[in-house]
């Protein structure tokens, strides 16, 4: 097991430095959603090639930030149901929904977007918009952003096997998890 776990915390290392490098395009994010508001509205003239790179900061932060946020257990989960199964159960519903869910989603993904990736590239898709951008760079986030959550997903395998087999602390409800009450409330 400590050769698996040791992949583990290689792929946690590259989503915590990924994400934590990328999230800060939101504050350019920001700084360019603000200058393009004030321009046009200053000048009442505005430009497609900004407003096309605020799509692409958003979609760069949105699937580069996804193996990330898997990382921390920050994705939504409704836990009104699993939250009062044994721990033991949660951890096999983490496996269970990880192998028939996510694993085959990445990989449909992943499957269908990169030709749809490389056509742009080869043929240098331009926006259809006046004043657009080249496509090819943001369509390359997808197959990246997917692989680094299918690379996560292989982590978190790892970690709830090795709960299973303890070897390896169990976080437990300590471990960043959103929990919503029979209520609605989050708890």
């Amino acid at each position: 097991m400590k050769p698996l776990l040791a992949l583990s915390s290689f792929i946690d290392g590259i989503n915590e430095r990924v994400g934590r490098s990328v999230y800060w395009l939101i504050l350019v994010m920001v700084i360019v959603s603000s200058g393009n508001a004030t321009y046009r509205y200053i000048f009442s003239n505005s430009s497609n090639a900004w407003l096309e790179v605020q799509w692409y900061l958003f979609a760069t932060v949105f699937l580069l930030c996804s193996g990330y946020t898997l990382l921390k257990n920050e994705h939504i989960r409704i836990d009104v149901i699993c939250g009062r199964l044994p721990r033991r159960t949660q951890i096999w519903i983490d496996i269970l929904g990880t192998l028939f869910f996510l694993f085959p989603m990445v990989l449909l993904i992943l499957v269908l977007s990169w030709p749809m990736f490389m056509k742009s590239f080869t043929m240098m898709e331009m926006s259809s918009d006046a004043g657009g951008l080249i496509r090819w760079p943001v369509k390359l986030m997808i197959p990246l952003g997917f692989s680094l959550l299918m690379l996560q997903g292989v982590s978190e395998l790892i970690k709830k096997i090795g709960i299973l087999t303890g070897d390896v602390a169990d976080p437990g409800d300590h471990g960043h998890h959103h929990h919503t009450s029979a209520d609605g409330e989050a708890v």
